[in-house]
């Protein structure tokens, strides 16, 4: 995965043309409607997508501006991403721990629209999560059957599911019937490339009441690796009527313009490329109005990283120093010298550490960084 963005550039990819990227996508769940503008959406992540950084996506622009200065870029509705999800969240634990639910699922006014996501493979613990989210003010329910890891497919949740089509349907179903806000599904092709069944868990989904499916265009045995295989994305758009996100892949936003063209998918969801490049959906936004997007300067990245790190350690959150080190192992690899940043920064112990070693990186005259 290429991770490295020049530090200071205006780009024109479509010759000032605005790319074709869905403006916005809308979900509909009986009398809900749940609009998405613009249809971009900020995948789940184990570890990573938490209350702060779901809220650092929606202000990145504003955060990376300079404190004397404009906001680098034009607000835009919802911070450029029309939908951002919770970690994925296990129903078995949020209906017999408060703990659980004040962990993964405490959210801010500001972060609506918003979905929770849950895991598990009993309809009984699955409806009665789902009635706990739905009681929290989130605005749809996503099942997770994507998440290869190994402790998670060895309980049958994630995308160990995706070998029992049968539990599945039940699982739909009860889902379905246990709440009235959007239900979704985010999912995997199937277990290998020998047992594909992207085709036909989406139709019966949709046939169970799901509002609106992702795909994640690989299958559980490819893990993260190799390359998406967006045709799959293609095949199940074909192959539903309820709205399809693509997943998989999408570094940038030419990327983003070359799935909706290869797929014809309503939205894109972006996971891992949101760590490393958190102005992605701001990118993808700016370019489908304008036909351009900016890329960060250095300051820039500075300020955002300083903003980031400073929220965390406010927030009070359990692993504050380990989340730091782990969103400077994806987001420094578009800073100048940023190996001599992840040093400073793994090498440290407290969060005033961090904050300081960022500082001073990001204080020193650009002549003394090399890229």
């Amino acid at each position: 995965m290429n991770k490295l963005w020049p530090a200071s550039l205006d780009r024109s990819p479509a010759g000032a043309t605005p790319a074709v990227l869905p403006a916005e996508a809308e979900i509909r769940c009986g009398g809900h409607r749940l609009r998405l503008e613009p249809a971009t959406l900020l995948a789940p992540m184990s570890g990573l997508t938490d209350t702060v950084f779901r809220r650092f996506i929606r202000q990145v622009a504003e955060l990376a501006a300079a404190p004397d200065s404009a906001a680098a870029e034009p607000r835009l509705p919802f911070g450029g991403c029309g939908l951002i999800m919770t970690e994925f969240t296990s129903a078995d634990g949020l209906i017999r721990s408060e703990k659980v639910a004040r962990r993964y699922l405490s959210f801010a006014p500001d972060e609506h629209p918003i979905a929770a996501q849950l895991f598990g493979s009993d309809a009984v613990a699955l409806s009665e999560a789902a009635r706990v989210v739905e009681a929290m003010g989130f605005d749809a329910v996503d099942l997770n059957l994507g998440c290869p890891a190994k402790k998670v497919v060895k309980c049958n949740g994630g995308s160990g599911l995706l070998r029992d089509l049968p539990l599945l349907g039940r699982l739909f179903a009860a889902l379905r019937a246990a709440v009235k806000i959007p239900l979704t599904v985010k999912f995997r092709a199937g277990w290998d490339e020998r047992s594909l069944v992207h085709l036909e868990l989406a139709r019966m989904a949709e046939a169970s009441g799901v509002n609106a499916l992702a795909l994640h265009a690989r299958t559980r045995a490819q893990g993260y690796a190799g390359q998406a295989q967006w045709d799959w994305i293609g095949e199940v758009k074909q192959a539903v009527r309820i709205p399809v996100w693509g997943n998989g892949d999408v570094r940038c936003p030419e990327d983003a313009a070359r799935l909706v063209a290869h797929t014809g998918c309503d939205g894109i969801m972006i996971g891992r490329a949101a760590a490393s490049n958190p102005w992605i959906f701001q990118q993808i936004e700016t370019w489908r109005r304008t036909g351009a997007y900016r890329e960060p300067e250095q300051a820039e990245r500075g300020r955002l990283m300083l903003a980031y790190f400073q929220q965390l350690a406010g927030a009070g959150m359990p692993g504050a120093v380990g989340k730091m080190k782990q969103f400077a192992a994806w987001f420094s690899h578009g800073v100048r010298d940023g190996a001599r940043l992840r040093q400073a920064i793994y090498t440290a112990r407290a969060e005033a550490e961090v904050i300081a070693r960022v500082e001073e990186f990001f204080t020193q005259p650009i002549t003394e960084l090399v890229i």
